[in-house]
């Protein structure tokens, strides 16, 4: 299935099972029903209206020119084989937000107040500048050693950031909730936690391509041909 309908089930599957416990924190049937109209009155016609503008578009142009025939790619360095360098790619952005990931957590599952967000959207927008960074850095590292696949890789990378998003919920869960744990409030935490880990893994991915992209046809654009 579609990831987004992965999560839509996952959302529904979780309010079905908050439901048979009759707890006040379901979402009503009608704010549900509110929100299938606007997804298939509004998101559904923008979906095919923006496919239609982008299907007139001019075909995307690489800013030199290239060979049709893939050449074979050298040996990798360990680091840059595709796992260590999405582990890599993931962590640091990580380390510049698990900090704050801890108070977000408690707001959200403690009980406990949190009113920092001008200093939370700061830390966002680091989150991103650090993610785009090291995707950056990634890719260059990985056009120097001849492998010329960096796509996938860039998206990989940066998305790789809801991994460790998704392992410190769980060390959250275990450490600091363990008065709480039982299948129930297991069930609906990691429900939850698994869409919001895989929303940064999309968004994140998203800006670590988005950066590679315009960084490779940047620096290819530099480069003279006689």
């Amino acid at each position: 299935p579609h990831p987004i309908q992965a999560c839509a089930a996952i959302f529904f599957a979780l309010n079905l099972l908050i439901w048979t416990h009759q707890s006040s924190g379901a979402v009503p049937i009608g704010t549900l029903l509110a929100v299938m109209v606007m997804w298939f009155c509004i998101s559904v016609p923008l979906t095919f209206l923006g496919a239609y503008l982008g299907y007139r578009q001019p075909v995307m142009e690489v800013p030199c020119r290239t060979n049709q025939i893939p050449r074979e790619v050298p040996p990798q360095a360990w680091y840059l084989s595709e796992v260590p360098a999405m582990l890599i790619g993931g962590l640091l952005p990580f380390g510049a937000v698990f900090v704050e990931l801890f108070f977000i957590l408690s707001s959200i599952w403690q009980h406990r107040f949190y009113y920092m967000f001008g200093f939370l959207m700061v830390v966002f927008l680091v989150f991103l500048l650090t993610c785009a960074e090291i995707c950056v850095v990634l890719c260059y590292l990985q056009i120097c050693s001849e492998d010329y696949r960096w796509w996938w890789r860039s998206f990989l990378t940066g998305a790789s950031s809801g991994l460790y998003l998704l392992a410190y919920g769980g060390y959250h869960y275990l450490a600091r909730t363990h008065h709480a744990i039982d299948v129930i409030s297991s069930v609906i935490y990691f429900g939850y936690l698994a869409i919001v880990c895989y929303s940064v893994s999309v968004c994140t991915g998203a800006v670590g391509f988005l950066a590679c992209y315009f960084f490779v046809r940047f620096i290819y654009a530099s480069v003279k041909i006689d």
